[in-house]
């Protein structure tokens, strides 16, 4: 092992983490400090972190306050490029990684530590997320892995661990899910999950209602959209987490927002989760029912071109590279008119867009109107079906030539 002697962890609180602290003492005899970053996870997986941490060992515990900053520079520019994961993730978890990363890092350089240090398996997607994030930004400094190093396997090993330690800890065996939350969503993995054959049972699913339980009356709810952001919600303005965090709240009641995906990990595993996801998919209807308005043909065709694309860098965790932040820049331009109003219905699991409009609309309806209409001159298509299939006539010319 590499000498270190300061270690920055990303630290949670969870059993892992916890056994991290001493396990990276005994091993690396370094001092280890704890880094906590509030990304809307929940007071509750908050409240006395700081005293868990230094009861396991850390030297000190800082906690940042990342929510708006993740909505505002991570959530809303990776809407704007329409980025959805394999057809229907919503990229809960891997739009918080690299924001959490940098902080970690920030944290670090400014602490003089000469390591960081994850809680990620070697089967998972964070560990490709957290040390890309690293490597971008601060490539100097050690990156330690403790679960691609360490001989403890399970949740009985982490327990015993600490136990042997007297180091106190709320875990248990008990614990069925793996789950991971922020203010953008809540996955969960493991339990009856694991086998495709499986229903989700009412444990797999933590903040949204269940939508036959849903109220039996709709709720409409009404999202102002400037350049491709949510400014406010049913007129009343707000900044973007809490414009997320009301959205989250309308949804959840109804039911909104969830899905039971087996995809593919950037490791080649394949792995099956339960994704809440309430806000974020009213505001995605939001703002894809504003571009059918305002953008052209073109634009539209290049916009979907960019989601797909920025969907797999941001999954992959490629944020902090050129190509990431060239394709989020052109998203931000063809954002620049996606500015309207939106009505959204809410019903039984369902986030359905009734109303919209915009200043920026190109949806005329002289133009669209199947009654009599004084703009549109029937026979011009007539010229423009002639060049435009030109191509085609030559191509079949041809063949008839050579017959």
């Amino acid at each position: 092992m590499s000498k270190v002697n300061k270690v920055v962890l990303a630290y949670s609180g969870g059993l892992d983490t916890s056994a991290i602290i001493p396990w990276l003492k005994e091993n690396y005899d370094c001092e280890v400090i704890a880094f906590v970053a509030d990304v809307g996870q929940g007071e509750e997986e908050l409240v006395g972190i700081e005293e868990k941490a230094l009861a396991s060992g850390a030297s000190a515990c800082y906690i940042a306050d990342l929510k708006e900053e993740m909505v505002k520079d991570y959530i809303f520019p990776s809407l704007k490029t329409g980025a959805v994961y394999e057809g229907k993730y919503l990229l809960g978890t891997s739009m918080a990684r690299p924001i959490i990363a940098k902080a970690q890092v920030e944290c670090a350089l400014e602490v003089g530590a000469d390591a960081l240090c994850h809680g990620c398996t070697g089967k998972g997607n964070d560990q490709v997320r957290f040390e890309s994030a690293y490597a971008a930004l601060a490539p100097q400094l050690t990156v330690i892995a403790p679960w691609r190093e360490w001989d403890l396997r399970s949740r009985e090993a982490l327990l015993a661990y600490l136990a042997e330690r007297n180091i106190p800890t709320t875990a248990t065996l008990e614990k069925i899910y793996s789950r991971d939350a922020n203010a953008w969503h809540i996955s969960t993995e493991g339990g009856v999950l694991e086998d495709t054959w499986n229903q989700p049972n009412e444990l797999c699913w933590v903040w949204t209602k269940d939508p036959e339980q849903a109220p039996d009356q709709p709720e409409l709810v009404s999202l102002t959209v400037e350049k491709g952001e949510v400014v406010a919600v049913d007129g009343q303005a707000m900044s973007p987490y809490q414009a997320l965090v009301a959205l989250n709240q309308k949804g959840a009641e109804h039911g909104v927002g969830r899905i039971d995906i087996v995809e593919n990990r950037l490791v080649g595993i394949k792995s099956r989760g339960c994704y809440e996801t309430p806000g974020g998919t009213i505001m995605m209807e939001a703002l894809r029912a504003v571009e059918q308005l305002v953008l052209d043909k073109d634009a539209f065709e290049f916009r979907e071109t960019l989601g797909l694309k920025a969907s797999h860098l941001i999954y992959d965790g490629r944020w902090f590279t050129p190509l990431c932040k060239s394709l989020l820049s052109a998203a931000e331009e063809l954002a620049q008119d996606v500015s309207g109003e939106v009505v959204v219905k809410l019903y039984k699991g369902q986030a359905t867009v009734v109303q919209k409009r915009s200043v920026n609309s190109l949806y005329s309806e002289e133009f669209a109107t199947f009654g009599e209409d004084e703009v549109y001159d029937h026979s011009h298509a007539g010229g423009f079906i002639r060049l435009y299939s030109l191509a085609s006539r030559i191509r079949a010319l041809n063949a008839q030539k050579k017959q």
